[in-house]
């Protein structure tokens, strides 16, 4: 049973920093969610999950994933309390932790996909938020979620953990500049949508339109700020989610989860698969 100075669980502990994530290759996903779509994913993707560790009290209560952890071939090691402490950065630990390599997937090759929907969060400051719309992502059916500009690092621990396991269900690319992000989705015939809550264009008349038939990005930004106005400028078109009701604002996950499922919803009335 390992403890938290065990050399490997030091190792483990760093990965809870970007910098070390980046340099190992390497992120943690925490908790019986994530765990249980890590290593369905192993399954399909082998090397997707490197170690789970687990304590004696978490194997109690999740028998049959560590058994399907042994399954897919996984290598499972006890641990105690204090050493799954060190591997976690919430105030209560679950004591299931899975190590994980950081995907591969490049941006032209998402892109190269023919993408229909995707989700594009620009400088997306909050992880939970990051993670949410990971998670809303994967329910509308979309493609990808690309993470473009000064954004919060897509495998940082809360933001797997708001994934809730869809992390490992599409592709999350990260792209450093934003400006080429976007103009690499107009090269890929992408259509590029801005949530704005000043756009003149709302989204009803936009579905109107048959805009959202098309292969769409959906470009959000951070809660606080919204979008960049040269992001806006770039964008195809800027689009505003309505309020009818007293409401001053939607917050970002509510506005990415309507403007998602608005896509979904038209594509498949036109008879594509989102």
């Amino acid at each position: 049973m390992l403890t938290e100075r065990s050399s490997r669980i030091v190792a483990a502990h760093k990965l809870l920093r970007r910098p070390r994530r980046t340099e190992a290759g390497q992120f943690l996903a925490e908790g019986a969610g994530p765990v249980t779509e890590a290593i369905a994913a192993e399954r399909d993707r082998p090397g997707t999950v490197l170690e789970l560790f687990v304590t004696e009290a978490a194997a109690a209560r999740h028998v049959d994933l560590v058994r399907s952890a042994f399954a897919a071939g996984v290598e499972v090691t006890q641990v105690t309390e204090r050493a799954a402490a060190a591997l976690s950065d919430t105030v209560a630990p679950q004591g299931l932790v899975a190590r994980c390599a950081l995907p591969e997937t490049d941006p032209d090759e998402l892109l190269a996909s023919s993408p229909r929907l995707l989700a594009v969060c620009v400088e997306t400051n909050d992880p939970g938020n990051l993670g949410t719309i990971i998670r809303l992502a994967d329910a509308a059916g979309a493609d990808g979620v690309l993470v473009a500009g000064d954004a919060v690092d897509p495998f940082n621990p809360k933001t797997v953990r708001a994934t809730t396991g869809s992390l490992f269900h599409l592709p999350v690319v990260r792209v450093r500049d934003r400006a080429e992000a976007i103009k690499a989705l107009h090269e890929a015939g992408v259509s590029v949508l801005a949530t704005t809550g000043t756009a003149e264009l709302d989204l009803p008349t936009a579905s109107a339109q048959g805009l959202l038939e098309l292969p769409t990005a959906w470009l959000f930004g951070s809660e606080a700020h919204g979008l960049p106005a040269a992001v806006v400028t770039a964008a195809d078109a800027a689009v505003r989610v309505p309020i009818y009701g007293r409401a001053e604002s939607l917050n970002l996950a509510t506005a990415a989860a309507v403007c998602l499922y608005a896509s979904a919803t038209a594509q498949r009335a036109a008879g594509v698969d989102a």
